[in-house]
């Protein structure tokens, strides 16, 4: 059985996981240094084209990519979310089911699908749990560009 702390402590990275996602569709990348990640944090969305680094590097690339001109709607929906606590820390896997709608160079639009996972590690702030670690693990990809190369 649970602990009260431990069930506390699932929700509160539930949510954490949660608020990921919604900043991400918000657009409101830069509060993601304060809200969701550790000033240490290891970002790594290599396996799908992205950066690989630390915070700045993560916030760079998101603010860069996620323009209103290239991408105009997207959102990441999480599901089957697995959490290993471990006193302050913890360990997480979360599935990321991410329609995207590309603007393509020739004015049209184009919606392709991603599917795939978070490897996560979690840490106890001050300020609450925020992601030191997460690493997306590629699943699937539906009706990308070809020249996106996913």
């Amino acid at each position: 059985m649970l602990s009260q702390q431990e069930l506390s402590d699932r929700f509160e990275i539930q949510d954490l996981i949660f608020h990921y996602a919604d900043l991400i569709d918000r657009k409101q990348i830069s509060r993601l240094r304060d809200e969701v990640f550790t000033d240490d944090a290891h970002i790594d969305y290599g396996v799908m084209g992205g950066s690989v680094g630390d915070v700045d590097t993560t916030l760079e690339f998101l603010e860069s990519a996620l323009t209103d001109e290239l991408f105009p709607d997207y959102q990441h929906l999480n599901a089957n979310i697995q959490i290993r606590l471990d006193g302050d820390t913890a360990s997480g896997r979360v599935m990321c089911f991410n329609p995207m709608e590309m603007s393509l160079p020739d004015g049209e639009k184009q919606i392709y699908f991603l599917g795939l996972w978070y490897v996560d590690e979690y840490r106890r702030t001050e300020e609450g749990w925020r992601i030191s670690r997460r690493a997306e693990e590629k699943s699937w990809v539906f009706n990308a560009p070809d020249f996106l190369d996913l």
